[in-house]
């Protein structure tokens, strides 16, 4: 009957892990394509590699002493004293490996944070549940999709406006957390084109499991064109006329009260920049793909999709609906 009882016990802890992951795959901790993760990971590995030998010293003496304590003739004595095990296992032993930990640790960590002239400056905003991203020598402004120069040293300045929150790109570098009223800095080099899941690491309301984003790692030239193209996205126009009814419809419904969108009378900071919107990959800081069908839901009742989001229902009609969506998706 025990048997059964550690058995049922095993599977519905099996189930609960499985069922821990979701459908999304998780990012990889140990990822070394930026500066900073690099030397983490090193660091990592070398704390991993000393306990595993530790961890089998310890358990070849436990092995040893079973295999010949029973053997072992009465009254033949160890060569090693008591005084020698306790001063070798128990003193220098764990202090060489702790100062050799320390002696690392200290190393890396001074080195996370030198900063650079050639820094380029991201300001990033830890919000309700998205991320707000400003570029302040680029004067460029989006959110949840953080575009990077590979190759170049990087600043975030990490806030919030709310509660804490923790900024987290497992496979760029470490945590950092955004504090209400207190500038955070991170820095780091991403090395490898790419893009990168990102998270929230510290619980912060009903949707912290939802509030991720992107950091998308691009050649110089390739985040340049970018760059250029996100200066000049102000100067924009509906091209056709479904296009210039969206806009109108958006300018004067609850949306305009909210978002902004640059070079025109949208101009609240209440939920995301929407200058961009049409080019960004995903909605509702990486909830779900940015596609036709996805994007009217959100704006009909994000509710649904992201229960707890600031951003209440829209009453549309149907035609007001399509012609909203047009002038979104055409913002890129």
């Amino acid at each position: 009957m025990t048997r059964r009882r550690v058995v049922v016990l095993l599977v519905m802890a099996g189930m609960m892990l499985a069922g821990c992951g979701g459908n999304r795959q998780s990012p990889k901790i140990l990822g070394g394509n930026g500066s900073e993760s690099h030397r983490v990971s090193g660091l990592w590995w070398l704390i991993f590699g000393l306990a595993a030998f530790v961890y089998l010293v310890v358990g070849g003496f436990i092995v040893l002493a079973a295999v010949r304590g029973r053997g072992t003739p009465a009254g033949r004595r160890s060569r090693i004293t008591d005084h020698g095990f306790i001063w070798v296992g128990g003193i220098i032993a764990p202090l060489a490996i702790l100062m050799t930990v320390a002696a690392f640790t200290v190393n890396t960590t001074s080195a996370l944070r030198k900063p650079s002239s050639r820094e380029l400056r991201i300001n990033v905003v830890g919000k309700r549940w998205w991320w707000a991203v400003e570029y302040p020598t680029l004067r460029v402004t989006t959110a949840n999709e953080i575009h990077v120069p590979a190759g170049q040293p990087l600043e975030f300045r990490i806030d919030s406006d709310n509660v804490i929150h923790s900024f987290w790109v497992p496979q760029l570098a470490g945590k950092m957390d955004a504090i209400p009223g207190q500038h955070n800095y991170l820095r780091f080099t991403a090395t490898k084109p790419g893009t990168y899941r990102g998270l929230c690491a510290e619980y912060c309301g009903t949707q912290h499991a939802w509030m991720e984003f992107l950091v998308v790692v691009q050649t110089p030239g390739d985040f340049g064109r970018w760059a250029t193209r996100e200066q000049t996205l102000s100067n924009q126009s509906p091209s056709n006329e479904q296009q210039a009814r969206g806009q109108v419809v958006f300018e004067s419904s609850a949306c305009a009260g909210c978002h902004r969108i640059r070079g025109t009378q949208a101009q609240a900071d209440l939920g995301p920049d929407l200058t961009d919107v049409g080019q960004r990959t995903t909605l509702g800081s990486v909830r779900i793909p940015n596609t036709t069908g996805n994007l009217a839901g959100w704006i009909g009742n994000s509710q649904t999709l992201k229960p707890g989001n600031l951003m209440p229902p829209q009453y549309l009609s149907a035609s007001d609906l399509q012609a909203v969506v047009a002038y979104l998706q055409s913002l890129k």
